[in-house]
């Protein structure tokens, strides 16, 4: 029996990503919302510069942990850690009817990572994205 491994399919395409391939995943206009951002990433470039950043040293492990689709949702469970600190959240995407993703949500715990996490993407997207997604002070 082969058993599918929680978040295989996902970590393919955000590992894609910055190739031809990470935009062929995505329908027209894609939206990102995070508990780390003040309002939604809109398009495959911002949400590309999203997960260059993250990808780019933030967590020092991540693993997902359940998977489970109804419908159009894909809902993925993970744990991790990052800044010396365990990191738990989930990830939602939302596929059209031709299954291409026009939607994610993104959600961290505990308050005090996602404030240190919020920072640091604010430094790292510095330039790449609307500025007002990344102020503390809205």
């Amino acid at each position: 029996m082969d058993q599918h491994v929680p978040g295989h399919d996902w970590i393919s395409i955000v590992r894609q990503n910055g190739t031809a391939e990470f935009g062929k995943a995505f329908a027209p206009h894609p939206t990102l919302d995070a508990s780390v951002l003040n309002g939604p990433c809109v398009g495959v470039e911002a949400i590309a510069a999203f997960f260059a950043a993250t990808s780019g040293g933030m967590y020092e492990t991540i693993a997902f942990t359940h998977e489970t689709t109804n419908g159009r949702k894909t809902y993925l469970e993970w744990q991790g850690k990052a800044f010396g600190k365990q990191v738990g959240g989930a990830t939602i995407l939302t596929r059209n009817t031709e299954g291409l993703i026009e939607h994610i949500q993104l959600y961290h715990s505990p308050l005090q990572v996602v404030v240190e996490f919020s920072r640091e993407l604010a430094k790292r997207l510095q330039g790449k994205v609307d500025q007002a997604l990344l102020n503390e002070e809205r």
